[in-house]
Order: C-alpha cells, then structure tokens, then sequence
C-alpha cells in the first residue's frame, strides 16, 4: 500500500495494491498499521456508499462540526469522480485552498480526507458507485456545506453551474468568505 501526501500535506492519495488472477482479484483497501505509520491514525465508525446514475453528478462540498467532525477515506468501485478537499480551518497556511484529484475505480486508488476540510465530488461517468469510511457518525445539527462553485476557491470543476446535477440544499450553501469559523488550525 503506497500512501502519499498532497499539496496539502494532511490530504493522503491512497493506492491500495490488487492482486488478480483468473479468478479475479484480492486488495487490501485499509490496513491499519500502514495507515497508522502514515499518520493516519483514526477510528473509523460509519461506512457509506453512493450511486450517482449520471454523469456530473456533484455531492458537495460537505462537512460537519464538532463533536461529530469526519474525516472520510473515499474510493471508487465503479466509475470515476473528480473529488475535492477544501482546508476550511480558519488560521491554517494552507486556508481556503483545495485538493483535486481523479478517483477511479480503474486507477484503484483513495483519498484521506481529515476532518476540518469541506468535502465533495463530481461524477465523470454514469452510474458511479462511491464507498467512504467516516469517523464519526451521521448528524443533521452538525451537517454544514461550502458552495461547490465558489469563485474564490479557484477549482475547476469538469462541469459548468448549468451542467452540474446538485441537491437544493448544495445550491445554496456559503461561499467562504461568508463561512463561520466552524475549524480552527492547530499544529499538532
């Protein structure tokens, strides 16, 4: 299992190994110990799992306050998604600034995603199926959300607002510049 930082180091790209034979094939997708010696040392508590039948479905950008902050380990097992990881704690050097990466089911890899990040994903194919690990457990009272399109974010999004299939509730979330300080950055 390879685990590699982002441009934001607390952000990790996952790439779990597959070993296949005629048969098919086996992978290890979380293994504690390898996580841990990455830093990685959560508890995870809730497995979820999503379908977006079409393509350019966006789911996002999510995030719940404490005491039910998540951190979320996502992959893909079939499709692909462009998925988005915004530093929302006020105070940390790397602030309002993102991740994107491409996570597929045929690249067979993940991203870490600590809790204090907004987090979303656009689907770039039809009939896209996400698996997500979370550390803590589903809470309404503490569901927030970050608007997808945000200019000042500066992400680039495979779709445009017209395009993009969203919730009424992500259509209509803050910009940053309008977000409470739900996080705060501390270096430990």
């Amino acid at each position: 299992m390879d685990i590699q930082a982002t441009s934001i180091p607390e952000v990790k790209i996952i790439a779990p190994k597959k070993f296949g034979d005629a048969r098919g094939f086996f992978s290890e997708t979380y293994n504690q110990r390898a996580f841990h010696a990455a830093g990685i040392a959560d508890a995870w508590v809730q497995d979820n799992h999503s379908l977006s039948g079409p393509k350019g479905t966006v789911r996002g950008l999510h995030f719940q306050t404490a005491p039910f902050a998540q951190a979320k380990l996502v992959r893909v097992t079939k499709g692909a998604i462009l998925d988005v990881a915004v530093d929302i704690r006020r105070g940390s050097p790397t602030y309002g600034r993102h991740v994107a990466c491409e996570i597929s089911a045929e690249k067979w890899n993940q991203i870490y995603v600590p809790a204090g990040f907004a987090h979303g994903f656009c689907t770039l194919t039809e009939g896209t199926e996400v698996l997500y690990k979370v550390t803590a457990l589903y809470s309404r009272e503490h569901d927030f959300g970050l608007l997808w399109n945000d200019p000042a974010l500066g992400i680039d999004w495979p779709v445009t607002p017209a395009q993009a299939l969203l919730s009424d509730k992500d259509k209509v979330q803050p910009t940053l510049a309008n977000l409470p300080a739900h996080f705060t950055y501390s270096k430990t």
